[in-house]
């Protein structure tokens, strides 16, 4: 196993390792500045392999300390990541900067868990070769190859034995109580230690939750959620021009499939068109990839009205977006700070598939499908028992060779202690239900559900209502419900119904006839352009490619690319609706536009006064009655002169400051 640089002791002696362990748990760590910051400390502790003390062998956790800047801290906050397998380290500073005030008498403690990071890393070869992660028949010999070179220590990365690490840091620290901050599995991990050691909790801080005894391992709190979240969506008439019902066209859509798949085209940055197939489980993907990403929330509704009408090029062209902008720091995402070896020797070794750990993997399969089967049509509606075993960890976990007996479900009651708890009211990966659930079996508990927010809401909430809540628990004072907006999906708005064809086009008001409707397509198409465009940069701003944002390059929904060049459009036979192509470029000075295609009113257009659109189409004079949404002066253009920084803390799943949010907010204004 590599550490990467760590000093990792292991002791064969029994004896010897006991008494090394007893004088590290009670030493103080020693700390000592990170290169060169004064704000954190880098420290070291040893810990058992195994806290239950049946095994030998050692751990070295690293770890990074903020010291409170007022008095002696008699308390520390232990900020606990997602996964399992999401290093922290590398989001201290995030942290930090997301908890705020709060850790002005208290220490901030963040560290890498036990097999993650720089703590102790597991490392499969065969996950090397496949970064991707088991996905289809090779996933039986992929687990099975990374549980045997992990060897019998793999029964040792589970939620107890990270509980158990956190109880040793305090110790070692000093530390009399732990404000536990957590997000997504982190918060499984805080409730576990403060059911374990609760009279050394002092106040929890739970955002986005997973139960103590979870995630359930059918994902049926996520089905239950789907109709609710698409509904939310189209909340306040915010569909009237998509769809009536967006749970019907998602069933409708599912039914088109037969149970396979179907194909879309999309068009790349060079105008070049592929193919790509997408079925029921693509579906559920990119629905719960949403939790992470804003945009795809505000694309699914017409992408999926679309296809459940035949036209796939808006599914096809969102699922690309969705591929080139990566799904976000879950354990749905391997990066480099993120450990799949780790994800599933935690998630196999303790879920509770309900299978006997002692069978074969096939008949254990056939068990989770059994099982999966007996279940009401209205549990998983739209979806099929076949989508509930694919989303699953079950055809992965199914051939892990089990090396401790099933845990136990945890009963102990909790602290009553100081407890917010955070639910996006968009998150169906860890849905508002288990918010609900847990903070029943916590006395006194505050629950904030957050609109238009999806997965991880102190960093997703743009409106600031999570982290008023959160101050607000430390002073105390009430915590006020949030009343929505501002949020980045109302600003980017739902993407609109794209037209199939061009007589489905209401000619442009003042105009008539072809030429009317080609005047209205061009405006669609021209607002098309803008829209990709600022999803485009915001890809930019969250990967840290700022240099990308003076020149993207963008595809067609049905033919043709575009490119932003120097504070100017150029459209190059860029095609939003089938048979209606524009070509030209627009500045903020001078526009011609060429208009052709086999649909169209052909002619050019040029930009008349307040930003109008006037010229000939098929031979007759047209006049747009309103102004051009702004397309000579980019979206891209518009961020690269604002601070890109302070833009880049607000990637979907990162910290968002409310202060930035609002910088962003006010460029996003401008998108139609």
């Amino acid at each position: 196993m590599r550490s990467r640089g760590l000093l990792l002791v292991t002791l064969v002696a029994v004896g010897a390792w006991v008494c090394a362990w007893t004088s590290a748990a009670q030493a103080q760590i020693a700390w000592a500045p990170c290169g060169n910051s004064n704000e954190y400390a880098c420290g070291h502790l040893t810990v058992p392999l195994d806290p239950g003390g049946t095994a030998p062998g050692s751990i070295t956790l690293a770890m990074r300390r903020h010291r409170a800047p007022v008095g002696e801290a008699h308390e520390a906050i232990v900020a606990l990541a997602g996964g399992p397998g999401q290093a922290a380290i590398p989001f201290a500073e995030d942290f930090a900067r997301l908890l705020g005030p709060i850790a002005a008498t208290r220490d901030l403690i963040v560290f890498d868990q036990r097999g993650i990071g720089l703590s102790h890393p597991l490392s499969c070869h065969r996950f090397e070769l496949d970064a991707s992660g088991p996905t289809s028949e090779p996933a039986g010999q992929q687990i099975s190859e990374c549980a045997a070179q992990l060897g019998s220590e793999r029964g040792d990365y589970t939620t107890a034995d990270t509980v158990a690490d956190i109880e040793a840091i305090r110790q070692a620290g000093g530390y009399e109580k732990l404000v536990l901050y957590g997000t997504s599995y982190g918060t499984k991990v805080a409730e576990r230690y403060a059911q374990t050691y609760p009279s050394h909790v002092s106040a929890l801080v739970l955002d986005s939750v997973v139960p103590p005894n979870g995630p359930e391992p059918l994902d049926l709190p996520t089905f239950a959620a789907i109709p609710r979240v698409l509904r939310q969506l189209c909340a306040h008439r915010a569909c009237a021009h998509i769809t009536p019902e967006p749970v019907a066209d998602l069933a409708k859509l599912v039914r088109r499939m037969h149970g396979g798949s179907l194909s879309g085209r999309w068009i790349d940055g060079e105008g070049h068109a592929h193919t790509l197939r997408f079925n029921a489980n693509t579906l559920l993907d990119v629905l719960i990839a949403g939790d992470l990403e804003p945009v795809l929330r505000a694309e699914f509704p017409a992408a999926a009205r679309a296809a459940a009408g035949g036209d796939d090029a808006p599914f096809a062209r969102l699922l690309r977006d969705y591929a080139q902008r990566g799904e976000g720091g879950e354990a749905e995402s391997p990066s480099e700070s993120f450990d799949t070896p780790l994800y599933y020797a935690t998630t196999c070794e303790e879920e509770l598939f309900g299978w006997n750990r002692s069978s074969s993997p096939a008949k254990r399969l056939a068990e989770a499908t059994a099982r999966i089967g007996a279940l009401p049509a209205s549990a998983i509606a739209p979806f099929a028992p076949a989508n509930v075993l694919a989303i699953s960890d079950m055809p992965a976990c199914a051939f892990w060779p089990y090396s401790t007996p099933a845990p136990a479900p945890v009963q102990a009651p909790f602290p009553s202690v100081p407890t917010l708890i955070l639910s996006g009211a968009d998150d169906l990966r860890t849905p508002t239900a288990n918010a609900r659930e847990v903070a029943a079996q916590i006395p006194g508990s505050q629950l904030l559900v957050v609109p238009e927010v999806g997965h991880s809401v102190l960093g997703t909430d743009l409106s600031g209502c999570a982290s008023r809540a959160l101050q607000a628990l430390f002073k105390p004072a009430p915590i006020q419900p949030c009343t929505g907006g501002r949020q980045l999906l109302s600003l980017l708005h739902l993407a609109p119904l794209a037209p199939a064809r061009l007589s489905a086009v209401a000619p442009a008001a003042g105009s008539r006839g072809l030429p009317g409707r080609t005047l209205a397509a061009v405006q669609l198409t021209l607002a098309d352009f803008v829209r990709q465009e600022a999803i485009q940069a915001l890809g930019a701003l969250e990967s840290g490619e700022i240099d990308e944002l003076s020149s993207l390059r963008i595809g067609g929904l049905r033919a043709g690319w575009a490119q932003t060049q120097r504070s100017a459009l150029i459209l190059h036979d860029y095609s939003y609706i089938p048979g209606v192509t524009v070509s030209g470029k627009l500045t903020a000075s001078a526009t011609v536009l060429r208009i052709g295609g086999s649909a169209a009113a052909r002619g050019t257009l040029r930009l008349a006064g307040r930003g109008r659109l006037g010229g000939t189409l098929g031979g007759r004079a047209v006049r747009s009655a309103g102004g051009l949404q702004p397309a000579s002066a980019g979206v891209s253009d518009a961020i690269v002169g604002a601070d890109a920084q302070a833009a880049l803390k607000l990637a979907p799943g990162g910290p968002a400051g409310s202060a930035d949010a609002r910088d962003l907010a006010g460029l996003l204004e401008r998108v139609p």
